[in-house]
């Protein structure tokens, strides 16, 4: 027992900022990489393994680990959006706004890493050889969103404003303690019924990203590793 009270003594990480990163870079992980693996698992299997619906609960509930995670930590932003709405708020300095930033897009790209790992043998099966953005067995709509054909750039982006401040406000209303409070440990749970409640109701446009650490890092990660510039510029996916 002394012996492991002095390792945790000495692996324990003192500088508050630093425990923070490393819970944001952590729980912002968790959360992506479950959200993808559900699409993953979806796209890969035709279906046969999984549908909209379960993709949507997979990243439902990849929100409440995450809080889980680093809720006590960092607050768990996992998402700039977030961040920005609470420096707005004042309960979060500005200074801190672009390091979190950084640190979610970059737990974001590693896990689309590790999505493309894990599901290497079935992405390449199900493309047939070819990483393609658009066309019937594409496969860049795993890692990143992207609007349906018949989406407008203005409509996309209004569909994103509201769906991302829908999910702001409900979650600034969650956590104020003036409102009727939830139980306490259950805020979580209630947030992630929050994220699956907007998923399945203004998903079809775009996809319903609500976080823009979740696109950008996974969207960088498929134009480096083999989709191409095409990622950046595709118009039309799976929505």
């Amino acid at each position: 027992t002394s012996f492991l009270t002095r390792v945790r003594g000495r692996i324990r990480i003192r500088n508050q900022l630093v425990r923070e990163c490393l819970a944001e870079l952590i729980s912002t992980f968790v959360l992506i990489l479950i959200t993808l693996s559900g699409t993953a698992q979806k796209v890969t299997s035709f279906e046969t393994k999984g549908d909209t619906l379960t993709a949507y609960l997979a990243g439902a509930v990849a929100v409440m680990v995450g809080i889980y995670i680093a809720g006590g930590i960092s607050g768990a932003h996992m998402n700039p959006a977030f961040t920005i709405a609470v420096c707005l708020t004042n309960q979060f300095p500005w200074w801190k706004l672009p390091i979190f930033m950084v640190v979610e897009t970059v737990a974001s790209f590693l896990s689309a890493g590790t999505v493309y790992i894990l599901y290497y043998d079935a992405i390449w099966n199900y493309s047939n050889g070819t990483l393609t953005v658009s066309g019937p067995r594409e496969t860049a709509s795993i890692f990143a969103t992207y609007p349906a054909d018949y989406v407008s750039i203005a409509n996309g982006f209004l569909d994103q404003v509201i769906g991302t401040g829908t999910l702001i406000v409900g979650v600034m209303g969650i956590m104020d303690n003036r409102n009727k409070g939830v139980p306490k440990g259950l805020e979580p749970v209630v947030v992630a019924m929050l994220v699956l409640s907007i998923e399945v109701s203004m998903g079809s446009n775009c996809g319903c990203p609500l976080n823009p650490a979740r696109d950008i890092g996974p969207r960088l990660f498929t134009y480096l590793a083999g989709w191409g510039p095409e990622v950046f510029r595709c118009v039309e996916g799976r929505g």
